[in-house]
């Protein structure tokens, strides 16, 4: 792929976009996740399904209208992947997909009011470093703000450096830190952090 020389943010993602965007969720999560979901055909038939279009912004390049970049966002309706037991089983089947629902059910979930939740922000590796990661996070904070919440709040893996100095270039700042326990046999994480950057007067 070539860089591209501009790009769009906007809101929403078309039906035919789905399978581009489970594609850039996959690879950017299938570390953390992958002994989960794996295989990776069901993995991206599952996300691709569950994925909801409304809670998410898009950055597109304005040559070609690709997707370079998703930030999912939670809401007190859901998710941007948020899949259930019976989404499970349908893409893995009934026994492979009740063990997995078990083991995702076992994971912190949490809809909090108080705070914007996102939900995942993900840039094509080729086109990392040209500013859509913090356009991305700049359009999450605005969304925040027009539907009235005072900050936003993410979870990041303590071992990805390189989000947080994102996530801190643009404000937000670390408020707690969580261990991860038995769980992490199959999450290929130990400890996340959790960064929250306040609205009202950030720049």
């Amino acid at each position: 792929m070539t860089p591209p020389a501009a790009f769009q943010i906007s809101q929403g993602l078309a039906p035919f976009e789905k399978a581009a965007a489970a594609l850039l969720y996959w690879q950017a999560f299938a570390p953390k996740i992958g002994r989960v979901l794996r295989p990776d055909h069901r993995a991206l038939f599952y996300i691709a399904h569950i994925m909801r279009p409304d809670h998410v912004i898009v950055a597109r390049d304005l040559a070609d209208a690709s997707v370079l970049g998703i930030a999912g966002f939670r809401s007190p309706l859901g998710a941007f992947v948020d899949g259930t037991g019976p989404d499970l089983r349908r893409a893995y089947g009934r026994f492979s997909g009740a063990w997995r629902a078990a083991l995702l059910a076992s994971l912190p979930h949490d809809v909090e009011n108080k705070r914007f939740l996102l939900d995942g922000l993900v840039v094509h590796p080729h086109v990392r470093g040209q500013g859509i990661g913090g356009a991305l996070l700049g359009a999450i904070c605005a969304e925040a703000e027009l539907r009235g919440y005072d900050a936003v709040r993410l979870e990041v893996a303590a071992a990805n450096p390189r989000a947080r100095a994102l996530y801190e270039r643009v404000g937000f700042r670390v408020v707690a830190s969580q261990t991860i326990g038995w769980q992490r046999l199959f999450f290929e994480c130990d400890r996340t952090l959790t960064m929250v950057r306040d609205l009202h007067g950030a720049g």
